[in-house]
């Protein structure tokens, strides 16, 4: 009832903000001629009168469209509370609520579990939007457990067989934590199988899933997740060993961002990062963002109806895509600049953690890594120089200590796909920056199995 609800209130969201943009399209189309004859006198006087007309009746309709899209929107509230009272009364509705144990997790692929992943894909899209209307569709960073938050007031009984070692798993865009389970059985024989559930079996690591909203600033998501660990690392039943955080995607980029922040207010659990991984995270971009933002900026480029229509719904994307464009991470990447005005790479060099050993783990379609199309199209979402961090400067690239290469692998897979597991697992075991290893040794890239 909740997400109807929420639903509900992003259509009336979205016709206003259609409303809007018809309005002021309007405007731009009839403002041309305008400008045109009214400089053709005595033929001006009269043009400019009958604009103001025009203006007047214009701004009028839209007015009332917009009235009455909230009038709809309140009849709508009040008949939804009165039916969602009336279930709730006769025990139809799933009380909900955050969880308060860890029982076994239902089934990837059940109703439930699409509609989290409906929403996670909402919130890619338009999740600053969500944010910015406070609508409730827009998730609230936090561990999740069964689809539900995990309360720090209920971690002890979430985790009860907490260990020394905890694994934190950050999604990317669109998703949520549901999507580290994507192809449990074909991969490892077992539904709902992940990187967790083996790590936990295999080696005594706890892990714990975060789900946020992906359509915010990678830079605010960072602070959040800083944030959050620390309240974790608080409420933890036991005292923690090592922190480990596996990012997936744009989940790479807000881990480093978080880690950034941790150490900016000096958070004691960044000194427990052991190992941070990177699993096909576009460090210096991502091409579909650059090539939409040159699209969109091609369209504005004309004073046309035709092209700044879709240049602004184009533009319409949320700030965590457009960040994408280049690997932001820190607020000064994009504060204070136009998201869609700028062409040029403004990236924050951030320094990694000294004690912590940063592992990349990226794929090429092609079986062959070195093959060219690999090369070229790397995951297809990320190329293999973004995923590395290997930027035609030295100076700007991200200086990972290790990290594989796997072929045949698109970009989704490498969220379950059993060399990456193996990766992470040998680099656990082989490579740690806490343990004394010469940092000469971490530098160069294995691609072995």
């Amino acid at each position: 009832m909740r997400r109807l609800l929420a639903l509900k209130d992003l259509v009336h969201d979205f016709i206003d903000r259609t409303t809007n943009l018809v309005e002021e399209t309007h405007h731009q189309v009839a403002e041309k001629p305008v400008r045109m004859l009214g400089q053709v006198e005595p033929l001006g006087e009269t043009v400019r009168a009958v604009d103001q007309v025009r203006r007047l009746t214009a701004t009028a309709v839209f007015s009332a469209i917009r009235a009455t899209n909230q009038g709809v929107r309140m009849v709508g509230d009040a008949s939804i509370t009165v039916v969602a009272t009336a279930a709730k009364s006769a025990g139809l509705l799933d009380p909900g609520g955050p969880v308060t144990a860890l029982a076994e997790a239902p089934a990837f692929g059940t109703l439930s579990t699409w509609a989290d992943l409906v929403q996670g894909a909402l919130n890619g899209a338009v999740g600053d939007f969500l944010h910015e209307k406070d609508n409730g569709l827009g998730i609230r960073m936090g561990f999740y457990a069964q689809g539900r938050p995990v309360e720090m007031g209920a971690v002890p009984g979430a985790f009860p067989d907490a260990t020394g070692t905890l694994c934190i798993f950050v999604h990317g865009l669109g998703c949520t934590e549901w999507a580290w389970s994507l192809l449990g059985e074909q991969f490892h024989g077992e539904p709902g199988a992940s990187f967790g559930t083996l790590l936990r079996r295999d080696h005594g690591i706890t892990p714990a899933y975060v789900r946020y909203n992906t359509g915010l600033h990678v830079s605010q998501n960072g602070r959040q997740l800083s944030a959050l660990i620390a309240d974790l690392v608080a409420a933890y039943p036991r005292p923690l060993d090592r922190v480990i955080l596996v990012g997936h995607s744009m989940g790479g980029l807000v881990s480093r961002s978080a880690i950034h922040y941790g150490k900016l207010e000096d958070e004691d659990w960044v000194q427990k990062v052991s190992h941070v991984f990177c699993i096909g995270s576009p460090h210096l971009g991502a091409p579909l963002e650059k090539a939409g933002h040159m699209f969109a900026s091609a369209l504005s480029f004309f004073d046309t109806a035709g092209t700044q229509v879709p240049a602004k719904i184009i533009n319409g994307r949320s700030a965590g895509v457009k960040d994408l464009r280049y690997g932001y991470i820190v607020d000064e990447d994009w504060h204070g600049r136009d998201p869609d005005g700028y062409l040029e790479d403004n990236r924050t060099d951030v320094p990694f953690l000294e004690t912590a050993t940063y592992c990349f783990i990226a794929s090429s379609l092609s079986r062959d890594p070195e093959h060219p199309l690999g090369q070229y199209l790397g995951d297809v979402l990320v190329r293999l120089p973004s995923a590395l961090g290997y930027a035609p400067e030295p100076a700007r690239s991200v200086p990972f200590h290790v990290g594989r290469v796997i072929g045949g692998a698109h970009h989704l897979e490498l969220m379950n796909h059993p060399e990456v597991y193996r990766e992470i697992v040998r680099c656990l075991q082989q490579h740690s920056m806490r343990a004394g290893a010469p940092r000469e040794l971490l530098t160069a890239v294995d691609e072995s199995p």
